[in-house]
């Protein structure tokens, strides 16, 4: 008989968690399992690369009054005479304004948001937060499940969560899944009493489709400039901020840099300032969100991940997927997916540091010509990490 799993993730954007998330609904084994999937809201580009095997449960309608202009809100929710989120939602204005973390802010919402949300009244086999907060903690409160697994996608020291708040969540869950062995040290150092249900499987990635998507073309680069490329959300930890001023400095010595940012975020206003700032228009590109990044990876003269912290960086592995040159940043996990001089480059987080370590790097085909032949002889693909997750779900 096929067990029932339901996995729960906030929304299909364009982050490493969802696009790990979707590429394991494509491999997931569909003799074996019924898959239902519960999203808070359904939006995002991956929507459309959902299997058609997956049953997307109905939005949360109550959702929407957590996420919308407050003075919307209290006017819907008034004409339906709908008091106890009106009240809930007032509360939790006044703790978003109180806190200074976004991620506590995230962390304390739940307490607003989970009394006016439904639970799920199908009885599961395996629940799986794919992510970090939320996602855990509606497994945990709002399903039924025999097994309840529970997904950290970072870092989580940097990320700046609240023990506290997660120490009753992770009590309840059978099993804690980060990403790589860094951030499975880290989680263990933060909740040693959780250390025998703590485990490490790393992002899901699917070779052949990668490979397929990067041979579509794309006519936004001029290929005779040194044309840089990275990925990831706008925000902090990303550190685009520090790109700009690499930039900056890396334009002063070569007029021909090309740097293009493919993402969107919160911090994009901030980082248009920053470029207009240093005169950068030409050089410093923030393409938005594409929904076939490959193809930019493949044309570039170098892949750049210059974030403050990562988990297991998903689109450092697409890079080594499609044998790109590669060049990080020193945060705590790098050393997980590039090795110093044999498949890419680690530097400094310093803006000096990161512009000497691309202008070092581009200028020394032979070392760049080294890093393709080492990453076309690694195993890069994750697919096998699959097994991973059904020895959780088939545990009791």
């Amino acid at each position: 008989m096929k067990k029932d799993i339901l996995f729960v993730m906030n929304k299909l954007s364009c982050g490493g968690a969802e696009k790990s998330l979707v590429s394991l609904l494509h491999l997931i084994d569909y003799s074996k399992y019924n898959v239902d999937l519960y999203l808070f809201k359904h939006e995002g580009f991956l929507m459309k690369q959902l299997p058609k095997e997956v049953n997307l449960l109905p939005q949360p309608k109550e959702f929407q009054y957590f996420d919308m202009p407050f003075k919307q809100m209290a006017l819907e929710c008034l004409s339906s005479f709908n008091f106890k989120i009106l009240w809930a939602r007032f509360r939790m204005s006044l703790m978003l304004k109180s806190e200074k973390i976004p991620a506590v802010k995230e962390q304390k919402a739940w307490e607003f948001i989970g009394p006016c949300l439904k639970k799920v009244t199908k009885k599961y086999d395996a629940t799986i937060g794919y992510l970090e907060k939320i996602p855990n903690y509606f497994c945990v409160d709002h399903v039924n499940a025999d097994i309840k697994i529970g997904f950290v996608n970072n870092d989580y020291k940097l990320l700046m969560l609240d023990e506290a708040i997660d120490i009753p969540y992770f009590e309840k869950l059978d099993y804690i899944v980060t990403v790589s062995e860094a951030c499975e040290d880290i989680l263990v150092d933060c909740f040693p009493q959780f250390k025998h249900k703590i485990r490490m499987m790393y992002n899901i990635l699917t070779e052949k489709t990668i490979n397929g998507l990067a041979e579509e073309s794309i006519s936004d680069f001029d290929e005779s400039n040194i044309n840089l490329v990275s990925l990831g959300r706008l925000n902090y930890q990303k550190a685009f901020d520090g790109a700009i001023e690499a930039c900056a400095i890396l334009v002063k010595r070569n007029p021909k840099i090309k740097w293009y940012v493919l993402g969107d975020g919160e911090d994009r206003q901030k980082l248009e300032k920053l470029i207009a700032q240093h005169h950068l228009q030409n050089n410093f590109i923030l393409l938005g969100i594409k929904e076939n990044p490959y193809p930019y990876i493949k044309k570039a003269t170098l892949y750049v991940q210059p974030s403050r912290f990562e988990g297991k960086s998903l689109a450092i592995d697409e890079a080594k997927i499609i044998c790109k040159p590669i060049l990080v940043t020193n945060f705590p996990s790098a050393k997980d997916q590039i090795t110093d001089g044999v498949n890419g480059r680690i530097v400094g987080m310093e803006p000096i540091d990161i512009a000497n370590g691309i202008e070092t790097l581009v200028n020394d085909s032979k070392t760049m010509n080294l890093f393709v032949e080492n990453l076309q002889k690694e195993e890069t693909g994750t697919e096998s990490e699959m097994s991973k997750l059904y020895d959780l779900i088939e545990s009791k």
